[in-house]
């Protein structure tokens, strides 16, 4: 801690968030008629979400809170869907002064079809939430004396009018495919913005003097996982900085951590005492 800001990975995403959730669950304390549930689910940051989907399989909540770092004064109320895929080329080994294409550059060739597919498939798409981003995440290759190898990871930020199917069936299009696995599969979602629990949480943040935002957010969460599950009201909160996410300077301010508490609880509040609504 250095000049009032806890450094380290998690200040921001997403231990920072969970603390803050900890702590404005005991302040508000028990309830008559309610049970808040603080869930630190593993994997938060795994494609796989084993937590999660094991949450989502043993609960059904009345309202869903998903701590991620959205700034003390904002809410999210969605986030892109995801499918990773890995890319293997394979070819029999040459000599390098003959014409033959390698496999590395099989697999450079492949990748540039398929950045130039989806820019035309952006193309109009204005803002970052509606398009397809994509991301070359891994590339490595080898040779055994025989047969030569190159593998990609490649990463896809989906929009709420393309799946995972979808893109799959556009990836094996594209000439050169080679052999293709497909995993970490979410479809994006994006929740109700007229909830009594969104409207919990404006009247939180202007209670602490702020005035509230909307964001939807170009990566992944747990909300993609349990929002279509429960179809609930579900928004994602929590105090911090998201482009200092998984960065060496990750860090968050422990004024507005405490900023993030005291809208955390007085939304909490406003949802389980009716005279505070």
């Amino acid at each position: 801690m250095c000049d009032g800001k806890l450094y380290g990975r998690g200040a921001v995403d997403a231990k920072g968030p969970l603390a803050a959730f900890a702590a404005a669950a005991a302040l508000v304390g028990p309830q008559p008629g309610w049970r808040i549930i603080v869930v630190g689910a593993v994997e938060e940051e795994a494609a796989t979400s084993k937590g999660a989907r094991h949450v989502a399989s043993h609960h059904t909540p009345a309202f869903a809170v998903i701590g991620e770092p959205t700034g003390w004064g904002r809410v999210a109320l969605g986030y892109k869907g995801r499918l990773l895929a890995d890319v293997t080329m394979q070819r029999t080994m040459s000599h390098t002064a003959g014409p033959a294409v390698s496999a590395p550059e099989l697999a450079v060739g492949y990748w540039n079809r398929v950045s130039a597919r989806l820019a035309e498939l952006n193309a109009g798409r204005v803002r970052v939430w509606d398009q397809v981003q994509a991301g070359l995440r891994g590339f490595d290759s080898a040779d055994d004396g025989l047969l030569e190898t190159a593998h990609m990871r490649l990463g896809f930020r989906l929009p709420l009018d393309m799946g995972p199917e979808e893109l799959k069936g556009l990836l094996r299009s594209l000439d050169g495919a080679g052999d293709l696995a497909f995993h970490g599969e979410e479809l994006a979602y994006r929740s109700e913005k007229n909830t009594p629990l969104v409207r919990a949480f404006l009247a939180a943040v202007r209670g602490q003097g702020g005035a509230p935002g909307f964001v939807v957010k170009t990566g992944a969460s747990d909300m993609n996982v349990v929002g279509p599950i429960w179809g609930c009201p579900i928004l994602a909160y929590g105090p911090g900085d998201s482009s200092l996410d998984h960065t060496p300077a990750e860090h968050v301010e422990l004024a507005e951590w405490k900023q993030g508490v005291a809208v955390l609880a007085d939304a909490l509040r406003r949802l389980t005492i009716p005279s505070r609504a």
